[in-house]
């Protein structure tokens, strides 16, 4: 370690004042970004005070094992620029803080950063739900939603870099329910969207269980990467789980219903009950099973789509199927 890289783990249960000192603008864990796209935020930020940036021992952004998109940032991206800074003549310098992801709220309430910027696609859920939004607006420390790419072309190249998991599914294979809701629940991890990632299945109810046809995802658009870049706008509005004023993402049930395929008596597994919008949008299709594992809205979409005709059942699944690190 140099004079310019810190452990927490030295600090969590002694002094502070190696990083309090800096009085920096603290660059919280987060995803990968590029080496352009941090030479355009040091570029930004270092003339206005020392930065810290926070690298996370995890590999992956918590809640997101084993997803490609949610790759934290790894330290060869970054330490050449930082490298360079520090050797310069700038009055301000670059330090590396290594920690867990669950220290943060930690070094929020024991260092008073000058201000912290918040990479976009770096957490699980909306952050102004999370205890970290709450923690640095009641500590008075300002902050700001940054876009891990360098422009809107590096974003869209990026979306495009990513593969897709459902060429790996076995159409001929005949699936019992758990199993069936299981490839619908890992779906999800093509998604970008971090307010809730939600995948679904689309069977075909045959002898012995079901085949599954084609599984979805609830895709941010126009691309996959769109809110990172831009700022996702239930962020920006504060908005609430359940406000679709303020999203960017369209549904996995939408992109089934409008895929082309024939939904005649077919069955739905999905891991979340369906948005009451969704709810009504599927009355009007010819799905007759929908097969879910969590609930809300009190149950509305049972309600409503068994008054449409169709069977609704929730079957829960473990942890382990919920999880999906497979």
């Amino acid at each position: 370690m140099n004079n310019y890289e810190l452990n927490w783990s030295d600090m969590a249960f002694g002094g502070k004042k190696p990083l309090k000192s800096l009085k920096a603008i603290f660059i919280a864990p987060s995803r990968q970004m590029s080496q352009a796209r941090f030479v355009q935020i040091v570029k930004k930020y270092l003339p206005l005070g020392n930065i810290v940036v926070a690298l996370a021992s995890e590999d992956y952004i918590l809640g997101y094992d084993n997803q490609p998109q949610f790759k934290t940032l790894d330290k060869s991206v970054i330490e050449n620029v930082i490298s360079k800074v520090n050797l310069s003549t700038s009055v301000h310098k670059i330090t590396i803080l290594n920690c867990s992801q669950k220290d943060i709220l930690d070094i929020y309430n024991s260092s008073k950063f000058k201000s912290v910027l918040l990479v976009n696609g770096s957490w699980q859920y909306s952050f102004h739900l999370r205890p970290e939004y709450y923690c640095l607006v009641n500590n008075n420390i300002p902050f700001e939603y940054i876009s891990p790419f360098a422009d809107g072309s590096e974003a869209i190249s990026y979306d495009k870099s990513i593969s897709l998991i459902d060429n790996k599914i076995n159409q001929n294979q005949v699936v019992n329910e758990t199993e069936a809701l299981s490839i619908a629940i890992a779906a999800r991890r093509d998604s970008f969207d971090t307010s809730f990632q939600t995948g679904v299945a689309l069977a075909e109810k045959v002898k012995g269980g079901y085949k599954i046809i084609k599984t979805y995802y609830n895709k941010t658009v126009p691309y996959r990467t769109f809110a990172w870049h831009y700022g996702a706008q239930r962020e920006k509005h504060c908005a609430m789980p359940g406000d679709l004023t303020y999203y960017d993402t369209v549904h996995a049930e939408i992109l089934m219903a409008i895929d082309g395929q024939n939904l005649d008596d077919k069955t739905l597994f999905i891991e979340l009950l369906p948005c009451p919008n969704c709810a009504r949008m599927l009355c009007e299709t010819g799905i007759s099973e929908i097969v879910y594992s969590l609930d809300h809205s009190d149950g509305y979409a049972v309600k409503l789509l068994e008054k449409a005709g169709k069977t609704v059942r929730r079957h829960v699944v473990n942890d382990d199927i919920l999880d999906m690190e497979s």
